[in-house]
């Protein structure tokens, strides 16, 4: 398989052949945003690209920091319920 550096301007060109024996590995570097014409006799034949606005932006952590509160009338389970949660037979009193 072809390792060639990826321009994201323009997609890396490989031959069908190449293509069909690593389909895979093709798509791996697709989802890490690589772009790929892939071609057959030296025509190019289809462009192989992520999909726009589908693919989710990277995920950071933190960003919510400061906009959760927990509410003022958060209370504790009773001792009952929490028994329950955890498999156990609450106190009696």
């Amino acid at each position: 398989m072809a390792e060639a550096d990826q321009d994201a301007a323009a997609p890396q060109r490989i031959d069908i052949h190449e293509f069909s024996g690593h389909v895979s590995e093709f798509l791996e570097r697709v989802r890490s945003r690589a772009s790929f014409v892939i071609a057959s006799q030296a025509e190019a034949v289809a462009l192989l690209q992520p999909p726009r606005g589908l693919v989710r932006p990277p995920r950071r952590p933190g960003a919510l920091k400061g906009q959760i509160r927990m509410s003022p009338d958060f209370d504790t389970l009773p001792p009952e319920v929490l028994a329950a949660i955890e498999g156990r037979e609450a106190a009696r009193g």
